[in-house]
């Protein structure tokens, strides 16, 4: 049976949203993308992290 690689939760124990920007302050993640988080695909999950690159940049 094939299975699925791991992509590890970008979180860093730093939970905090920002009100501006609707992101966690620790992982960049939206709080839709955090609960939703262990129903991701891997494909979804490596999107979701690929788009945590984007803001942070964006944002610094």
């Amino acid at each position: 049976m094939f299975e699925e690689p791991v992509v590890e939760s970008p979180c860093i124990n730093v939970c905090s949203m920002n009100d501006k920007t609707g992101y966690c302050h620790g992982c960049y993640r939206t709080i839709e993308e955090i609960q939703g988080w262990l129903d991701l695909t891997f494909e979804q999950k490596a999107e979701v992290i690929k788009n945590t690159w984007a803001r942070q940049e964006a944002l610094f």
